[in-house]
């Protein structure tokens, strides 16, 4: 994991300021809540891989999803810790890509 002085320097730099209004700007409603039919607007653009301080990753645009601060805390946060994506969509099928009653759909 990069140290803090490297994540500072990263995330206080015109190029990823730029970078995250592009994100959020051609995806301006948090992915999360629109799979479940909600409207939100998103405030974070987020890496859907951990960086780790990588620059490359770090600033690859295909990395970036847009997530309102909700989700971003603690939908997020649930997935990074338990590899798992909590709830269910309006279907009634769980949100997780990866669960066996997604595979039979």
């Amino acid at each position: 994991m990069a140290n803090d002085s490297k994540l500072h320097r990263l995330y206080n730099n015109r190029r990823w300021h730029k970078l995250r209004w592009m994100q959020l700007s051609r995806e301006p409603l948090c992915v999360f809540c629109k799979e479940k039919g909600r409207i939100t607007p998103a405030k974070i653009a987020d890496h859907k891989i951990r960086h780790g301080g990588d620059e490359e990753l770090f600033f690859d645009l295909k990395n970036l999803q847009s997530l309102c601060k909700t989700c971003h805390d603690s939908t997020k946060k649930k997935l990074e810790e338990s590899g798992v994506l909590q709830g269910c969509s309006l279907s009634g099928y769980p949100d997780d890509p990866n669960s066996h009653w997604n595979n039979s759909k």
